[in-house]
């Protein structure tokens, strides 16, 4: 039997409001996110990311990395590496589906637009750590669609790995190569899965989060603690901060400053 056109924009109408209420109400299964860039909180996140009573907080989060300390010691690379990765389930994958969420690379790869041509041999030839620099501007929250990547309220560029529809339009916009798709499923790159920690699937982007699930917990990042004093992390908004002692004390550059992007992470040379 054929529908008459009453029956037919009754039944649409009734799936719209359906819709929409599950986008708006806090309490329905499936209803979105909503999210906020800049220095606005967010009413709901991923329950990994939300904070506990004894949660450390900070205005602005912020990191300072110490290269001649890993210079020194280049172990310590391996140790931050092996450290961040088997926590979050990082897989093991080679060549052009690798997957980081911190590595090392050289200096002309990793400052591309520094001011000085004629650095000193030695900073040349360091190795440096690299990560996602948790921007204030971050071109990757602006280009993706369906908001998987937001800047939180204490400046933590973070993802809801259910959101993401898996374009990389965050890859194509972060200029500092921080982000990895995943080709396939990851689960069987990884050795012994971290219960602790969701896994993800094929088809999603994901990248280092500074530590947001620990941070909630009132623990540091583990790059910190496995790096032995060679990583400062803490309150950029804060004066008194220890990161912003450091940052006090020393010289320091950022990657690729003229981009606006305004990164998070310092390196001292």
């Amino acid at each position: 039997m054929k529908r008459s056109r009453r029956q037919f924009l009754k039944v649409a109408s009734l799936s719209f409001l359906g819709l929409a209420g599950a986008r708006f109400l806090p309490g329905v299964a499936g209803a979105a996110t909503p999210n906020a860039v800049g220095d606005k909180a967010f009413s709901s996140q991923p329950a990994i990311y939300r904070s506990a009573g004894k949660a450390k907080k900070a205005v602005h989060w912020g990191m300072v990395i110490d290269t001649r300390a890993f210079a020194k010691e280049p172990v310590k690379f391996q140790q931050v590496i092996d450290a961040c990765h088997k926590y979050h389930n990082v897989p093991s994958i080679d060549g052009k589906k690798e997957v980081k969420w911190i590595w090392t690379d050289g200096y002309r790869q990793a400052f591309t637009d520094q001011m000085d041509n004629y650095p000193a041999e030695a900073v040349i030839e360091r190795q440096y750590l690299l990560l996602c620099n948790h921007c204030v501007n971050p071109a990757c929250v602006r280009v993706c669609p369906t908001q998987a990547t937001f800047r939180r309220s204490d400046g933590i560029v973070v993802m809801d790995y259910h959101r993401c529809i898996g374009c990389r339009f965050c890859m194509a916009g972060c200029p500092f190569g921080a982000r990895s798709f995943n080709f396939e499923d990851p689960r069987p790159y990884i050795d012994n899965v971290n219960q602790s920690f969701p896994t993800r699937m094929r088809g999603v982007v994901e990248k280092c989060t500074f530590c947001s699930e620990l941070l909630a917990e009132g623990k540091m990042p583990l790059c910190v603690e496995a790096s032995g004093g060679a990583i400062t992390f803490g309150d950029l908004g804060d004066p008194e901060s220890s990161v912003r002692k450091v940052l006090a004390e020393n010289f320091t550059i950022r990657r690729k400053p003229t981009l606006g992007t305004e990164p998070s992470v310092y390196y001292i040379l």
